[in-house]
């Protein structure tokens, strides 16, 4: 396997002559002098490994290891050094470095020694590999919460995902839909296959259809090239069908039929071709209600809900909610690191916890996002709260949807409401409701006299 290796070292001859034998030995080896010149190398360029002398001017292997390790913490670095600078390698070791070699060595170690870092590396990065693919597996990591609710889905969750039964996945918008079909995928045995998405709703019937089961050449307008569909494209894994509650009518018979041949025919085509796809759906409408007033169909229904799986509101789980901030918050941070760094008040977490959530994890998410965007210092406090979620109407105003009130009451309670968003700031309440701050004293003295 060739590799793209840097040799660093004073001696500018010594590090071109182990660079020339690795680049013998089939690697893409790059020669440096020094370390400042080293340092600014791996800034600038990939390397799969680094061997660097220890002892150099101004900048010494020590920083040299640093900087290789800055970029990439997995990236292996051998080290050269004279025999009375054992102890200092063995520091370097003890901070990182893959070996040491004592000068005088044959060039011939310096190959064995970068091909033993490599297979390490490599045997390291694949165990990461299936180590994530057991904690999705196995641990569904993507969702978030240890509430009694929770803990009833994940055990709901592993004995589901070992079936190839149709699920169907209900529940509120926003509360997880697609990270449960995708928790069901990776934790079964079609984990290997394609997971393809489509949400029902946002495509027309005529399109949806040929989306869905392909289309020959020439088989409409604007078809200049077959096309194999979605469940072709899913062969083997799971063809997610989300808001499948919002099917066109005309296209339910046809859905039916796949779902029970196990067999598609493109729009145009005349042969049916069989397909093996794990049929997930999801919906946040009540689909028996649909049935019953007869704009969805009763035997798709049936056919979709052999499995169900209900999620639960945000409203039914608060206990999570301490988790999914923490959690969104790395996420966050994941994501853009370069981002100031925050953290929640336990104030702000407890009011966070109180809010009513109507959208659910989405809308916790997205709002936490926007905390640690907008946030003015370290911590996310109340203050901060304010400035981002609006405060829910008070019951004497909200209730004025439902009855009619005289005017001046009604601004009354409005007047109250933004005075306590406010607290109490009469100017800054004057300023966000476009009149004068002697409007304000004028309107409470009146309702005082």
């Amino acid at each position: 396997m060739s590799a793209r290796v840097l040799v660093v070292d004073d001696d500018g001859e010594m590090a071109e002559m182990v660079a020339d034998f690795l680049q013998g030995a089939g690697h893409r080896a790059e020669s440096i002098k020094g370390g400042k010149a080293a340092v600014a190398a791996l800034k600038k360029r990939e390397f799969d490994a680094v061997v660097t002398d220890l002892r150099m001017d101004e900048v010494d292997g020590f920083d040299v290891l640093a900087a290789a390790h800055t970029g990439d913490p997995t990236r292996p670095v051998i080290i050269m050094t004279a025999y009375g600078s054992v102890d200092g390698a063995l520091e370097a070791v003890r901070r990182g470095a893959f070996h040491y070699l004592t000068k005088p060595f044959k060039l011939e170690e310096v190959v064995v020694w970068v091909e033993r870092a490599l297979a390490d590396r490599g045997l390291r990065r694949e165990n990461e590999k299936l180590r994530k693919l057991v904690d999705e597996r196995l641990g569904f990591r993507n969702l978030v919460g240890k509430s009694p609710v929770m803990v009833l889905l994940y055990d709901l969750l592993e004995r589901v995902s070992h079936t190839a039964s149709p699920v169907l996945i209900t529940g509120e918008s926003g509360t997880g839909k697609e990270l449960v079909a995708r928790a069901l995928h990776v934790g079964g045995p079609r984990a290997t296959g394609p997971f393809v998405a489509v949400n029902c709703a946002a495509i027309s019937e005529s399109l949806l259809e040929s989306e869905l089961f392909g289309h020959t050449r020439g088989a409409f307008t604007g078809a200049t090239e077959a096309k194999k569909g979605l469940f072709v494209e899913a062969e083997g894994g799971t063809l997610f069908l989300d808001e499948i509650g919002e099917i066109p009518p005309g296209l339910q018979a046809k859905l039916l039929r796949a779902l029970e041949t196990g067999a598609v025919r493109a729009v145009g085509g005349g042969a049916e071709r069989k397909v093996d796809a794990r049929i997930v759906a999801a919906t946040n409408r009540d689909l028996a209600r649909a049935v019953r007033e007869r704009s969805f169909r009763e035997d798709l229904y049936y056919r979709l809900h052999v499995l169900p799986i209900h999620l639960p509101p945000l409203r039914a789980r608060r206990d999570d909610i301490p988790l999914l901030i923490d959690h969104f918050t790395v996420r966050f941070y994941e994501q853009q690191p370069d981002a100031p760094r925050r953290e929640f008040s336990a104030e702000a977490v407890r009011r966070l916890i109180e809010l009513p959530w109507p959208g659910n994890v989405r809308e916790l998410k997205n709002t936490i996002e926007r905390l640690l965007l907008l946030g003015r210092g370290k911590r996310i406090d109340l203050r901060d709260l304010s400035q981002v979620i609006p405060e829910p109407l008070p019951e004497s105003v909200a209730a004025l949807a439902s009855e009619i009130v005289p005017l001046r009451v009604l601004t009354r309670r409005y007047l109250e409401w933004v005075l306590a968003q406010t607290g109490g700031n009469k100017v800054r309440t004057a300023q966000l409701l476009g009149i004068d701050a002697s409007t304000i004293y004028r309107m409470l003295s009146r309702e005082e006299e």
